[in-house]
């Protein structure tokens, strides 16, 4: 990493759902880490993308469901440290409820992971030249975050659109609290880009 390296975003998602990496120069943060089982399809979008696995320093789960946090294990044994908030330890070892022998999940082990709060989260990113900071958006599931870089681009894993959250005070909370802290730009694990105040067609009504 060089001082003022630009942030790149990429994404190197596959299966309906967006895994973002964030970088500063050669310095590398994982949005949402893949399906269980499916680490040779994350290795080889990230090498179509010219993405070194080992520049990635961290890999963050916005929540723990298998389609976010599935490979967060063999990430780890690939050399990847798991950065989880505190809010989320308890939900890794639901993980297991999830899933079944077929889908080839490996357990997530207390071991090696980087656990911290979310004061601690802005002086993470900054180490690795990410400026922004990591914030609870739950609404989805209690243990929801969402990492706002301080040029406005939110990334929000499954925090439904506030369209679809027009009965769920807790997601809209969550918006709110995004929008006071100036989130621009939203990039969700699924479906496109969009302004921050841009809300996707349709509306849930039952």
């Amino acid at each position: 990493m060089k001082p003022g390296d630009p942030i790149t975003i990429v994404d190197v998602g596959y299966r309906s759902t967006h895994y973002w990496v964030i970088s500063a120069g050669r310095s590398r943060l994982l949005v949402d880490i893949g399906w269980p089982g499916t680490l040779g399809t994350l290795q080889a979008n990230l090498r179509r993308m010219g993405i070194p696995l080992n520049e990635i320093r961290y890999a963050l789960a916005t929540h723990y469901h298998i389609d976010h946090a599935g490979l967060a294990q063999e990430m780890k044994l690939a050399g990847v440290p798991l950065l989880v908030l505190d809010v989320q330890v308890a939900a890794i070892p639901l993980m297991q409820a999830w899933t079944k022998p077929a889908d080839r999940y490996v357990d997530i082990t207390p071991d090696g992971n980087v656990v911290i709060g979310f004061a601690q989260s802005r002086t993470l990113l900054a180490d690795i030249g990410i400026h922004g900071e990591i914030v609870p958006t739950p609404g989805h599931s209690e243990h929801c975050v969402s990492l706002l870089l301080d040029d406005g681009s939110v990334f929000t894993g499954d925090l439904p659109s506030e369209v679809y959250a027009y009965d769920n005070p807790v997601a809209l909370a969550s918006w709110q609290l995004l929008r006071e802290k100036g989130a621009a730009v939203v990039y969700p694990a699924h479906g496109p880009v969009r302004p921050m105040d841009e809300q996707p067609a349709g509306r849930v009504t039952a």
